[in-house]
């Protein structure tokens, strides 16, 4: 029997497949944003680099917290 063979690990000096972290999203006041589970919104209030206060219409105004996973700009 042979053993399962292990994950090859990254070193920093290859230049081979080099891991790219996914660029952070950006936000402003104001801006239209869709979200996977809350619809269309409007950004209305900012904490840098921590959380977006969105407004989805109605009484219903979400904070959603960085990495802002499931919020595109419209």
């Amino acid at each position: 029997m042979t053993k399962p063979a292990a994950p090859r690990r990254h070193l920093p000096t290859s230049p081979f497949n080099v891991p790219v972290a996914p660029p952070a999203k950006r936000f402003e006041l104001g801006d239209r944003v869709s979200h996977d589970r809350y619809g269309l919104g409007r950004i209305i209030g900012v904490e840098d680099g921590i959380a977006m206060l969105v407004d989805f219409g109605g009484d219903r105004q979400t904070r959603v917290v960085s990495p802002y996973s499931g919020m595109n700009k419209l």
